[in-house]
């Protein structure tokens, strides 16, 4: 069995008011995200473009103001936040700690010690496997899911089943850059999706 639902997320709340970062030079979030993005062609095979916030998170200043952002919109609506491997787990353990609130990783195939839950599913690329610990979640617990990028949804899409089956709810789903024209969000019909920027 998880751990208790947390009972702190109206005083989570407060905390994140108390602390808020605002996007540097006055930035929006979304302006702030994409001036802080790059392309890497063929990666990380022939024929992809990849969208790297490498650079974003290198900004001290712009992180801090999109972890912010985030935990402000969710603030009071969600009980733990989920990290889909790996960066996933960056964001998602940066906004959880800023809401108050504990994280759980999902992971590729093979890295989790304990009883697991796993989904296969397709991407853009091939193929994958993705795990969660069965016991992650007190029943009903409202999940906040986070990835950097959604591009076919089958990653957030797997996710979702995941957390499901681990007996949360998925109250949220969000990301930072979604590609709008792989038309991943249809795999996330019925839910709850948010992205900073779309593209």
């Amino acid at each position: 069995m998880g751990p208790e639902r947390p009972p702190q997320p109206a005083e989570a709340s407060a905390q994140v008011e108390a602390v808020t970062t605002v996007a540097p030079r006055g930035e929006s979030i979304r302006e702030l995200v994409v001036s802080r993005m790059r392309d890497i062609p063929d990666f990380p095979q022939p024929g992809v473009l990849f969208k790297d916030v490498s650079p974003l998170l290198a900004d001290g200043s712009a992180f801090a103001a999109l972890v912010d952002d985030i935990a402000e919109r969710h603030a009071g609506h969600v009980d733990v936040v989920v990290g889909i491997e790996a960066r996933g787990f960056i964001l998602g353990a940066a906004v959880a700690y800023r809401l108050g609130l504990g994280f759980v990783p999902v992971r590729k195939a093979g890295k989790l010690p304990a009883a697991t839950h796993r989904v296969e599913y397709t991407l853009e690329y091939g193929a994958a496997v993705l795990e969660i610990h069965q016991d992650a979640f007190s029943p009903g617990a409202r999940a906040l899911v986070m990835d950097d990028v959604l591009a076919t949804g089958g990653t957030a899409a797997a996710t979702c089943e995941l957390v499901e089956r681990a007996g949360a709810v998925v109250a949220a789903v969000e990301i930072v850059l979604e590609l709008s024209f792989l038309h991943g969000r249809t795999r996330l019909d019925g839910r709850a999706v948010s992205s900073i920027v779309t593209v």
